[in-house]
């Protein structure tokens, strides 16, 4: 497993490269101290991507890491100090995988990498869902639910019952269980609603829901 560490603090980018490199089956191939030195670097697997950095941003270099050629994109985890800041909103419009919180411990960054590298996105903790509901709200009032009606005509009912759990940050395990079905079931509905909306993973799949209006903002 391939790691990227772009951070503008040399110190955090030694304790990040500490931490990964304690850990079989995870190497770091590079370090860059801001977004344009990220995106010049030989292509990783990951790339742990600060928000806040000099003459190229975390979410531009995210925008610009997601696109890049080849069937296997880097996959980003932001790092970030704050819980709600709109930088991390456009990061995951951007590409992002997830967000963690620079006061992470060793085995929670650990934890989000492997999540992150499986194709899967951190998506569980409270505060991301209410990221998602706050980058909702530029789009509860203008829209019309075609949107909406777009999503749920392209998937089966138990498909928009599976992604609606999604949306709320359950994983499958607790999907199987709110909705009767065994987990393997859940996974293979997951991976057919990525496949039917072209969407990379489950963040993704969150987003679009909260964005095309199927779920509101709460109060909205």
């Amino acid at each position: 497993m391939r790691v990227l560490i772009a951070d503008d603090q040399r110190l955090v980018r030694s304790g990040l490269r500490a931490i990964i490199e304690s850990e079989p089956g995870m190497e770091v191939v590079g370090e860059a101290a801001d977004g344009a030195e990220a995106v010049r670097r030989l292509r990783p697997d990951i790339a742990l991507m600060d928000i806040r950095m000099s003459r190229l941003d975390g979410v531009a270099a995210t925008r610009s890491l997601c696109s890049g050629p080849g069937p296997h994109p880097t996959r980003i985890l932001m790092l970030t100090t704050f819980h709600l800041d709109d930088y991390v909103a456009q990061a995951l419009r951007a590409g992002a995988s997830g967000f963690l919180l620079k006061d992470a411990t060793a085995d929670q960054l650990l934890e989000a990498v492997r999540v992150v590298a499986a194709g899967d996105a951190i998506l569980a903790p409270a505060v991301t869902r209410r990221m998602l509901e706050r980058m909702a709200t530029d789009h509860a009032d203008a829209s019309d639910g075609a949107d909406g009606a777009d999503l749920r005509a392209r998937l089966s009912v138990r498909e928009v019952d599976v992604l609606l759990l999604v949306a709320r940050g359950l994983s499958n395990a607790e999907i199987g269980a709110a909705l009767h079905l065994a987990e393997s079931m859940v996974k293979t509905h997951v991976q057919n609603i990525l496949a039917k909306l072209g969407l990379r993973d489950r963040l993704q799949a969150a987003v679009a829901v909260y964005e095309s209006g199927l779920v509101r903002p709460r109060g909205r």
